[in-house]
Protein backbone atom coordinates (compact mmCIF):
# COMPACT_ATOMS: atom_id res chain seq x y z
CA UNK A 1 0.00 0.00 0.00
CA UNK A 2 2.67 2.38 0.82
CA UNK A 3 4.41 1.80 -2.71
CA UNK A 4 1.02 2.14 -4.41
CA UNK A 5 0.69 5.75 -2.24
CA UNK A 6 3.95 6.99 -3.08
CA UNK A 7 3.68 6.07 -6.75
CA UNK A 8 0.91 8.34 -6.66
CA UNK A 9 2.33 10.83 -4.96
CA UNK A 10 5.04 10.92 -7.87
CA UNK A 11 2.55 10.83 -10.64
CA UNK A 12 0.55 13.89 -8.70
CA UNK A 13 4.14 15.86 -8.52
CA UNK A 14 4.89 14.85 -11.95
CA UNK A 15 1.12 16.36 -13.39
CA UNK A 16 1.93 19.57 -11.09
CA UNK A 17 5.29 20.16 -12.75
CA UNK A 18 3.50 19.51 -16.02
CA UNK A 19 0.74 21.76 -16.03
CA UNK A 20 3.29 24.93 -14.23
CA UNK A 21 4.07 26.45 -17.74
CA UNK A 22 7.41 24.59 -18.19
CA UNK A 23 8.13 22.09 -20.62
CA UNK A 24 10.57 19.56 -19.13
CA UNK A 25 9.38 16.64 -20.94
CA UNK A 26 11.68 14.84 -23.01
CA UNK A 27 12.04 15.17 -26.76
CA UNK A 28 13.03 12.08 -28.57
CA UNK A 29 14.75 12.16 -31.87
CA UNK A 30 14.16 10.28 -35.20
CA UNK A 31 16.62 7.88 -34.90
CA UNK A 32 14.83 6.54 -31.86
CA UNK A 33 11.39 6.60 -33.62
CA UNK A 34 12.62 4.64 -36.93
CA UNK A 35 14.06 2.40 -34.29
CA UNK A 36 10.42 1.34 -32.76
CA UNK A 37 9.33 1.50 -36.31
CA UNK A 38 11.90 -1.35 -36.92
CA UNK A 39 11.19 -2.90 -33.71
CA UNK A 40 7.21 -3.07 -34.76
CA UNK A 41 8.15 -4.18 -38.31
CA UNK A 42 10.22 -7.09 -36.61
CA UNK A 43 7.65 -7.89 -34.26
CA UNK A 44 4.78 -8.06 -36.34
CA UNK A 45 6.99 -11.15 -38.23
CA UNK A 46 7.64 -13.09 -35.40
CA UNK A 47 6.02 -12.35 -31.85
CA UNK A 48 3.42 -12.85 -29.51
CA UNK A 49 0.04 -10.37 -29.43
CA UNK A 50 1.88 -9.14 -25.80
CA UNK A 51 5.19 -8.44 -27.29
CA UNK A 52 3.49 -6.42 -30.59
CA UNK A 53 1.45 -4.36 -28.09
CA UNK A 54 4.77 -3.28 -26.16
CA UNK A 55 6.52 -2.63 -28.96
CA UNK A 56 3.49 -0.11 -30.35
CA UNK A 57 3.30 1.15 -27.13
CA UNK A 58 7.21 2.44 -27.35
CA UNK A 59 6.34 3.60 -31.08
CA UNK A 60 4.01 5.56 -29.51
CA UNK A 61 6.11 6.87 -26.44
CA UNK A 62 8.88 7.93 -28.79
CA UNK A 63 5.83 9.64 -31.59
CA UNK A 64 4.37 12.19 -28.55
CA UNK A 65 7.53 12.81 -27.42
CA UNK A 66 9.28 13.95 -31.28
CA UNK A 67 10.22 17.27 -31.77
CA UNK A 68 8.44 16.31 -35.33
CA UNK A 69 4.63 18.30 -35.15
CA UNK A 70 3.75 15.19 -37.98
CA UNK A 71 5.29 12.56 -35.48
CA UNK A 72 3.03 13.93 -33.00
CA UNK A 73 -0.22 13.65 -34.44
CA UNK A 74 0.78 10.48 -35.84
CA UNK A 75 1.42 8.92 -32.19
CA UNK A 76 -2.03 10.39 -30.60
CA UNK A 77 -3.60 8.67 -33.85
CA UNK A 78 -2.04 5.40 -32.77
CA UNK A 79 -3.14 6.14 -29.07
CA UNK A 80 -7.02 7.15 -29.48
CA UNK A 81 -7.38 3.93 -32.05
CA UNK A 82 -5.64 1.81 -29.78
CA UNK A 83 -7.36 3.38 -26.08
CA UNK A 84 -11.12 1.71 -26.63
CA UNK A 85 -9.70 -1.83 -26.96
CA UNK A 86 -7.34 -1.51 -24.02
CA UNK A 87 -8.78 -3.49 -21.03
CA UNK A 88 -5.68 -3.50 -18.45
CA UNK A 89 -6.01 -0.40 -16.56
CA UNK A 90 -2.10 -0.04 -16.10
CA UNK A 91 -2.00 -0.22 -19.45
CA UNK A 92 -4.81 2.28 -19.87
CA UNK A 93 -2.71 4.60 -17.43
CA UNK A 94 0.30 4.72 -19.96
CA UNK A 95 -2.12 5.26 -22.99
CA UNK A 96 -4.21 8.43 -21.31
CA UNK A 97 -0.86 9.82 -20.28
CA UNK A 98 0.51 9.39 -23.46
CA UNK A 99 -2.05 11.03 -24.73
CA UNK A 100 -2.08 13.75 -22.53
CA UNK A 101 1.96 14.89 -23.38
CA UNK A 102 1.07 14.36 -27.26
CA UNK A 103 -1.97 17.24 -26.47
CA UNK A 104 0.33 19.19 -24.63
CA UNK A 105 2.54 19.28 -27.10
CA UNK A 106 0.54 20.18 -29.95
CA UNK A 107 -0.82 23.26 -27.66
CA UNK A 108 -4.28 21.49 -26.40
CA UNK A 109 -4.29 21.95 -23.47
CA UNK A 110 -7.37 21.71 -22.03
CA UNK A 111 -7.79 17.98 -23.55
CA UNK A 112 -4.12 17.13 -22.45
CA UNK A 113 -5.79 18.41 -18.80
CA UNK A 114 -8.58 16.16 -19.15
CA UNK A 115 -6.55 13.24 -20.25
CA UNK A 116 -4.21 13.55 -16.80
CA UNK A 117 -7.72 13.83 -14.90
CA UNK A 118 -8.85 10.35 -16.31
CA UNK A 119 -5.44 8.97 -15.79
CA UNK A 120 -5.31 10.28 -12.26
CA UNK A 121 -8.72 8.64 -11.56
CA UNK A 122 -7.56 5.60 -13.07
CA UNK A 123 -4.42 5.89 -10.27
CA UNK A 124 -7.28 6.91 -7.42
CA UNK A 125 -9.09 3.62 -8.75
CA UNK A 126 -6.09 1.15 -8.91
CA UNK A 127 -5.14 2.39 -5.21
CA UNK A 128 -8.73 1.65 -3.61
CA UNK A 129 -8.26 -2.05 -5.41
CA UNK A 130 -5.21 -2.63 -3.21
Amino acid sequence: MAKLEAKLGMIVDSVGQFFSGKDHLPYCDSDVVAGCEREVLEAEKQSSEEHMQDCLLRLSWALVHSKHPQDVHRGIAMLEASLPATKDPLQQREKLYLLAVGYYRNADYSRSRDLVDRCLAVCIHLSKES
